[in-house]
C-alpha cells in the first residue's frame, strides 16, 4: 500500500475508513454542483482539496462508477455523469421493483414480531405528524426521518443482502430515494394530501406483510414508487427543481 501517515504505514481499517469519508465528501461535491456533470475528475486537483492521498481517493472513485454518479472514460479517469428525466423515471421504476420484491420476500419468508412493532411505532409516528393541520418544515422533516426508516425496515424484513444492496446503489442516485420529493411539494396545496395517500399505501403494505401475502405487498410496494414518478413530473412541469442536490445533473430535454 502506498499510503501513509505519521507515524508509519497506515492500517488497511484506516484506509477503508478514509476512502469512505472522501467518497462521501465527493458525492456532496457531485450532487451539490461543485462538480458539475460532464466534468472530468482531475485527481491531483482532489488530492489537494481534500488532503488525502491518491489511494482513498481512487478507492472512492471506484465506488461512486459503481454507485452510477461517475462513468469510467475510455482513455482512464472518470467523468460526471449527467441523468435525463427518463433515466430518473427508470430509477425511481427500478426502486419501486426491488422494494416490490423485498416485500414480497419479507411476506412469504415471515418477519420477527419486533421487526413489525418497529414498523407500526415508525407508521404511528407518521400519523401523528398527518394530524397537523398544517405541516411546517419541521413536520416535513421528521416525515423524512420516519419514511426513510419504514422503506430501510422492509429491507431488513426480506433478509436479502444481495438485493438490499442493490437497492442502496439505487437509492444513492439523485432523485432515487423514497423521500427524494417530499420536500419539494412541502409548500403545494396538495402537499399533506399526498403524504396521506402514501401513508395509508404504508399501511397496506405492513398489512400484507403482516398477512402472508406475498403478491399484495408487491404489487402496493410497486405502486407506492409510482407516486414518486408523479411527483417527479409534475416538479419538472412547475420548474420546482432548481433547489434540490443534484438537480444540475439532469440534462435540459432537447
Amino acid at each position: 500500500m502506498d499510503t501513509f501517515v505519521s507515524g508509519g504505514l497506515e492500517t488497511p481499517e484506516a484506509g477503508s475508513s478514509q476512502a469512505v469519508k472522501t467518497q462521501l465528501r465527493l458525492r456532496e461535491m457531485i450532487l451539490g454542483g461543485e462538480l458539475p456533470g460532464g466534468a472530468r475528475i482531475a485527481e491531483l486537483a482532489i488530492v489537494e482539496k481534500l488532503g488525502v492521498s491518491r489511494t482513498p481517493i481512487r478507492a472512492a472513485l471506484m465506488r461512486l462508477e459503481q454507485e452510477g454518479l461517475l462513468e469510467a472514460l475510455p482513455n482512464g479517469g472518470y467523468a460526471v455523469r449527467t441523468f435525463s428525466e427518463r433515466d430518473v423515471t427508470e430509477a425511481i421504476e427500478l426502486r419501486g421493483t426491488l422494494e416490490g420484491l423485498l416485500a414480497r420476500l419479507a411476506a412469504e419468508r415471515g418477519v420477527v414480531p419486533v421487526l413489525l412493532g418497529e414498523a407500526q411505532t415508525c407508521l404511528d409516528g407518521i400519523d401523528e405528524v398527518l394530524e397537523m393541520p398544517a405541516l411546517n418544515e419541521q413536520a416535513f422533516s421528521r416525515y423524512v426521518a420516519l419514511n426513510e426508516r419504514f422503506h430501510q425496515l422492509i429491507s431488513e424484513m426480506a433478509g436479502s443482502a444481495v438485493i438490499a444492496r442493490e437497492l442502496e446503489r439505487v437509492v444513492s442516485l439523485p432523485f432515487a430515494s423514497a423521500s427524494a420529493f417530499v420536500v419539494v411539494h412541502a409548500h403545494t396545496p396538495k402537499a399533506r394530501d399526498m403524504l396521506v395517500v402514501a401513508q395509508m399505501q404504508h399501511r397496506l403494505v405492513l398489512e400484507a406483510i403482516e398477512q402472508r401475502e406475498g403478491a399484495r405487498a408487491e404489487a402496493l410496494m410497486r405502486e407506492h414508487a409510482r407516486i414518486a414518478k408523479r411527483n417527479l413530473r409534475e416538479a419538472v412541469q412547475r420548474r420546482e427543481l432548481h433547489h434540490m442536490a443534484g438537480v444540475r445533473l439532469i440534462r435540459k430535454r432537447d
